[in-house]
């Protein structure tokens, strides 16, 4: 008989179990160890040092692997790490596709970074194919890196469409999928060939650990990111790999009230008289809405929208009690944030407002509470 292959939600929710046969410990232990005594002459049990290897990062990374359905994962110090080691897979005079409104940190990485050392880097709307084909059309063009939704104007990409006319040209297909997860899009199975996460946010889920993730989809890939993984050494420590693997344990449930109640939030923004814009990829009419709903892929619990008066910012921001105004996102807690001046400050200020990141835009990341109290927190604010 064919071993059925268990849902996502199943193997999430029993992540890190059955792993210790000597004890039969349910939860994962924390191998809070640098080294690891060999048996003898040129034997080794498997773990040398924990920079290269370490059973409790292991055990996430195995998770991150199967979750994307890749042929390994590798878990980072932070997102920007995993970040930065999926670009040093390139080389000076390389040019590479990148969306044109991405999280500001990983535009400040490549601009400071990367760019003074060789890199070039082509900004394009990637939820625009026929842009992005010429941009891959283009010489020297060795990758493209694609945030789906994006950060913070939840443009939506076609992943599928992407990776299809970058495979022939032999150009790298990297999607960020922090804000939808391998729960609600896997990027692999679309045809990409890397899949980076800040698993600071949704896959940790619970704003107490900063993370990292990249999912390669074939081994030769994974080889190539296992060797920078190694060598940098931007390791995710046994102790934050434990909470991320804990963290995967609720991820569906939590995405499912998050966007669920991102939903409801959407709507009512939509209909107050102050608010001119909304970004929601499952509003009707969003562009990228369909591009979502034909890979049966989820909308996520992110908001992006625009106050009539930019004046109202500082108060609604200094207002809220329910809401928190922070940076980050994707956990439990609802938070606000103002862009502009927060995530994408490192961006220049035309750019920013030719994206429409703008001094009006704020974006919500969407918790788990009641969305009655979501609600009426911002309701005599807005």
């Amino acid at each position: 008989m064919t071993k059925r292959t268990v849902n996502i939600a199943t193997a999430l929710a029993q992540a890190g179990n059955r792993r210790d046969e000597r004890t039969g410990a349910i939860s994962m232990p924390i191998y809070q160890t640098a080294s690891f005594a060999h048996p003898a002459l040129g034997q080794s049990t498997g773990f040398d040092y924990s920079r290269t290897s370490n059973p409790t990062r292991q055990a996430l990374e195995d998770m991150l692997a199967m979750a994307d359905g890749g042929a390994r994962g590798f878990a980072f110090a932070s997102g920007l790490a995993a970040i930065d080691c999926v670009f040093r897979l390139f080389v000076a005079g390389d040019r590479i596709v990148v969306t044109e409104d991405l999280y500001g940190g990983t535009f400040r990485l490549l601009e400071k970074l990367f760019r003074p050392v060789g890199l070039d880097f082509i900004y394009v709307d990637t939820s625009d194919m026929h842009a992005v084909e010429a941009a891959l059309a283009g010489p020297s063009v060795r990758g493209i890196f694609v945030e789906s939704p994006t950060n913070p104007l939840l443009r939506i990409a076609d992943i599928r469409a992407i990776a299809a006319a970058a495979r022939p040209r032999g150009i790298l297909t990297i999607v960020d999928n922090t804000f939808l997860t391998p729960v609600l899009q896997r990027p692999l199975a679309l045809g990409a060939d890397l899949a980076v996460y800040s698993a600071t946010k949704y896959l940790a889920g619970h704003n107490d650990v900063v993370a990292g993730a990249v999912v390669a989809a074939d081994a030769r890939l994974a080889e190539r990111i296992g060797f920078l993984q190694n060598a940098i050494g931007g390791i995710l420590g046994p102790q934050d790999s434990w909470l991320t693997l804990r963290g995967l344990k609720t991820l569906p449930l939590r995405l499912a009230r998050q966007q669920e109640n991102a939903m409801a939030m959407a709507a009512w923004l939509c209909r107050h008289p102050r608010v001119p814009v909304v970004h929601y990829p499952g509003l009707p009419g969003h562009p990228g809405r369909a591009i979502l709903a034909r890979e049966k892929a989820g909308y996520g619990a992110m908001i992006a929208f625009e106050v009539e008066d930019p004046a109202r910012v500082p108060g609604i921001l200094s207002g809220v009690k329910t809401f928190l105004f922070a940076e980050s996102l994707g956990g439990v807690e609802s938070l606000i944030t103002y862009p502009a001046v927060q995530t994408h400050a490192d961006m220049d200020p035309e750019i920013r407002e030719r994206l429409g990141i703008n001094n009006r835009l704020l974006r919500l990341s969407v918790g788990i509470e009641d969305v009655e109290d979501l609600i009426a927190d911002l309701e005599g604010l807005l």
